[in-house]
C-alpha cells in the first residue's frame, strides 16, 4: 500500500512539473474595424460666419418734437408700407400752418396794392406826368410783393410738412420691432427718444459675413471660373445659409453686395448676400454661417476624422495589410468634409484603414472587421465587400 501511495504521489508531480513546462495560450487576435478608403469626386466647400439683418431695416425717427397721443401697430408683427404707426402731438404745428396762411394773405394783399400803384404809374410815366424815379420805385415794389409771396407760401409749405410729420407711417413692408417711446411721451429731442423703433423686411433675408484674404482668393478663382470675371452682386455660385441650430434654409441665396476692397486692419473682405425667407422663419439679428462650393477635387481619397491620430503636428493612420498586420503612415491632409477628412498624401486607392485606433500599435496582428462607410463618414456596421485581396486570403484560410 505504502508503494502505491509512493508511486501516485511521484505521478501527480510529474504531472504538475508538465503543466508548469507548457506555455499558455496565446489571446486571440484583437478585433479591429476596418474600411476602405473612400475615393470620389469631392465638391470642397467654403464656410463663412455672418449675421442676419433685414434686406433693409429702416429706423423710424420722430422728425419734429412733441407727445406721442397714439401708436398703431402691434409691436414684432408686420406692417405694410403707408401705415400709421405714431401720431405726435399736432396743435403747435397746426397752429404754425394758420400763421403761415396769415402771412401768405399778407403778401397777397401787399402784391394786389403794388400791382394797382404800378398799374396807375405806368400810364402817367408815359405821359411824363410822373417823374421815372416814382416809376421805378413802383416797380421796385412790385417786384418785392411778388418776393413775399415766395416766402409766405414757402412757409407755408414748410408749416405743412412739419405738421405732416406728426403722422409717422412706415415707409417700407416689413417687420417691426418694440418701441422705444410709449404713448404721452416726449420725444424728437435728445435725451430723449428720436429714433422710435424700426422696420425690417425680412423676406428677403441678407446675411453680412467676411472671409479672409485666403478664402478671398478661394472664391475670386470659382467665380471666374463660372464666367464672372469679379466678385460682384449677383454674381459666383449658389450659397446655402446654415442657422443656429444645424439645419440649412431650404432656400438657396445669391450675393447681393460687396465691400470695395479688403480691409487692411482686419484682413477681410465683408460681402452680403439674400436668402428668400418667405415664411418669416429667419429673422434680423440671428447668427448663421453661408456655405458656398468653391472648387471640386477629382478622385479624392477621404478617411474618417477619428482614424486619423496626430503627434507632434504629424498626422497618421493605421493601414492594415491583408494578413491583418498593423502599419501607422503619415499623410499630408485636406479640407474637412463632414466626418471625414481629405487625403493628400500617404494613402493609395484600395488601403484598408483602422477606424477603431486606440489600442493599436505598429506591427502588431489584428483580426480585422470589415465596415461601410457612408457618404457622410458615418460607420454602417455590417460587412462591407471586401477587396480581392482580403477575399482570396478568406478563401485560402477556408
Amino acid at each position: 500500500m505504502l508503494i502505491r501511495m509512493l508511486a501516485l504521489a511521484l505521478a501527480l508531480a510529474s504531472l504538475s512539473l508538465a503543466c508548469a513546462d507548457a506555455a499558455p495560450p496565446e489571446p486571440p487576435p484583437l478585433e479591429v474595424s476596418v474600411a476602405q478608403v473612400l475615393q470620389r469626386d469631392q465638391p470642397i466647400q467654403l464656410e463663412m460666419v455672418g449675421e442676419t439683418r433685414g434686406s433693409a431695416d429702416i429706423p423710424i425717427r420722430a422728425r419734429v418734437e412733441g407727445v406721442i397721443l397714439g401708436m398703431h401697430f402691434t409691436e414684432g408683427r408686420r406692417v405694410e408700407k403707408g401705415d400709421l404707426l405714431y401720431t405726435i402731438e399736432p396743435n403747435p404745428f397746426e397752429a404754425k400752418v394758420v400763421e403761415a396762411k396769415g402771412y401768405r394773405a399778407e403778401a397777397r394783399t401787399k402784391l394786389a396794392k403794388a400791382k394797382s400803384d404800378l398799374d396807375r404809374i405806368r400810364p402817367l410815366a408815359e405821359m411824363r406826368a410822373v417823374s421815372q424815379i416814382d416809376l421805378d420805385g413802383a416797380n421796385a415794389q412790385y417786384e418785392a410783393a411778388l418776393g413775399g409771396i415766395q416766402v409766405a407760401d414757402a412757409r407755408l409749405v414748410q408749416a405743412e410738412i412739419e405738421l405732416g410729420y406728426t403722422l409717422i407711417h412706415a415707409p417700407i413692408s416689413g417687420r417691426i420691432g418694440i418701441t422705444e417711446a410709449k404713448v404721452g411721451e416726449f420725444v424728437g429731442q435728445s435725451p430723449n427718444p428720436v429714433v422710435l423703433n424700426f422696420v425690417s423686411r425680412t423676406d428677403p433675408i441678407r446675411v453680412r459675413f467676411s472671409i479672409d484674404e485666403r478664402r478671398y482668393l478661394q472664391l475670386a478663382r470659382r467665380i471666374r471660373e463660372l464666367g464672372d470675371d469679379e466678385i460682384r452682386a449677383d454674381s459666383g455660385p449658389d450659397l446655402e445659409l446654415i442657422l443656429a441650430d444645424g439645419t440649412v434654409h431650404e432656400h438657396p441665396g445669391r450675393t447681393s453686395a460687396v465691400d470695395a476692397a479688403i480691409n487692411p486692419k482686419t484682413g477681410t473682405f465683408t460681402l452680403e448676400a439674400d436668402f428668400p425667407n418667405p415664411d418669416g422663419l429667419v429673422l434680423a439679428g440671428q447668427f448663421a454661417r453661408v456655405r458656398a462650393a468653391v472648387e471640386t477635387r477629382k478622385d479624392a481619397l477621404l478617411v474618417p476624422q477619428r482614424a486619423i491620430s496626430e503627434l507632434q503636428g504629424i498626422f497618421r493612420v493605421y493601414v492594415i495589410s491583408e494578413d491583418g498586420n498593423v502599419g501607422l503612415r503619415a499623410v499630408e491632409l485636406g479640407p474637412k468634409i463632414d466626418k471625414l477628412q481629405i487625403v493628400e498624401k500617404g494613402l493609395a486607392p484600395g488601403d484598408m484603414i483602422a477606424i477603431e485606433i486606440a489600442r493599436l500599435r505598429p506591427k502588431m496582428t489584428v483580426r480585422p472587421k470589415l465596415v461601410r462607410l457612408a457618404d457622410d463618414g458615418n460607420v454602417i456596421e455590417e460587412p462591407a465587400p471586401s477587396s480581392d485581396r482580403m477575399e482570396d486570403k478568406e478563401a485560402g484560410g477556408a
